[in-house]
């Protein structure tokens, strides 16, 4: 009998529905595209966009010369893209093609001006590369957006991918073993919007293993890897990739390395999860799996020193790259 593949992919949301390692999804989701729609309220899966993680106060300040009301839909500010980020919506694809010589599964999304209130019709397209290494399930992930429309010189972009991730396979990502490359983060606000100073954070220190307890540590903050947000560019491709966490548990021995060009990444132990049971698919509670988001830094767009990082010109392109590595012992 022909083993099943090790990832899967859905259209809707240029999704991530499996990603099996030695027989297990180490991704949550759902069995179909519909139970998406009706109970994906934690983003499992989802490519997100135009602009991930939170927007201060639900706007673009000084934008094209002006300022642009964005959705509302976290407390005052706009999170993932607003109501129907790009995770949310049907994707043209998957389109097999070739990606640097390598075959490659193509999803493509145009987003027009006014979507969720950004400025500017933009191209978004997403290649998954599905390599075998040694014993070793790779993911190769690569973004693109160009600004295409006329409407505005200028537009935000900010994409990441919202896999969680269990590689126990058990209700809780309890007794995994992390790796963070940083513990250099944004202090933010009770509302998860920065407030200015870059600080270590309390909880764990960098490159040293901790364990995740069934409660503790509870982290949902965005750890920076290049602290000189002057020399991110809005193409990050042309970085090196760089190892930013990994992930070990010793029931299942499975092992989870994520590597990526981006300067940050947001880590976040899953206390909001809250999915009924669906489909055959048992409930998903809190701390049934945890996200590694790699991006630009938390609501760029919106500090003078950073907006280089987001700010995407007419004529430019926006990229960036990811990798994916499980395997078991």
């Amino acid at each position: 009998m022909a083993s099943s593949p090790a990832f899967v992919f859905l259209p809707l949301g240029a999704i991530i529905q499996e990603f099996n390692v030695n027989g297990t999804n180490i991704v949550q989701g759902f069995p179909s595209a519909e139970l998406y729609k009706q109970y994906n309220f934690p983003y499992f899966g989802e490519t997100i966009g135009r602009v991930a993680n939170r927007v201060s106060h639900a706007k673009l300040n000084d934008l094209n010369g002006k300022s642009y009301q964005l959705a509302v839909n976290n407390g005052p500010n706009s999170l993932h893209g607003g109501v129907m980020g790009w995770g949310k919506l049907e994707f043209e694809g998957p389109i097999q093609t070739e990606r640097n010589g390598k075959q490659a599964t193509l999803f493509k999304l145009l987003s027009k001006d006014g979507d969720e209130g950004y400025p500017g019709t933009v191209e978004a397209r997403v290649w998954y590369v599905q390599e075998k290494e040694g014993q070793q399930e790779v993911l190769h992930i690569e973004y693109e957006v160009e600004l295409i429309g006329d409407e505005v010189e200028e537009t935000a972009v900010n994409m990441t991918n919202h896999s969680y991730f269990n590689l126990s396979g058990s209700p809780t990502i309890a007794g995994t073993k992390v790796t963070l490359v940083s513990n250099t983060y944004q202090v933010v606000d009770s509302g998860g919007i920065p407030t200015g100073p870059i600080e270590q954070y309390p909880k764990f220190t960098a490159n040293e293993t901790f364990t995740l307890g069934e409660t503790e540590p509870d982290i949902d903050d965005c750890f920076l890897v290049n602290t000189d947000s002057s020399s991110v560019p809005i193409d990050t491709r042309t970085l090196p990739l760089q190892k930013l966490a990994s992930f070990y548990h010793p029931e299942s021995k499975i092992h989870l390395e994520i590597s990526s060009t981006e300067p940050a990444f947001q880590y976040y132990t899953g206390k909001y999860i809250d999915v009924p049971a669906a489909g055959g698919v048992p409930a998903r509670g809190a701390r049934s799996g945890f996200c590694v988001e790699p991006s630009r830094y938390v609501d760029a767009v919106n500090v003078p020193e950073y907006r280089n990082q987001v700010l995407l010109k007419k004529g430019e392109t926006y990229g960036s790259k990811t990798v994916y590595r499980g395997w078991a012992d």
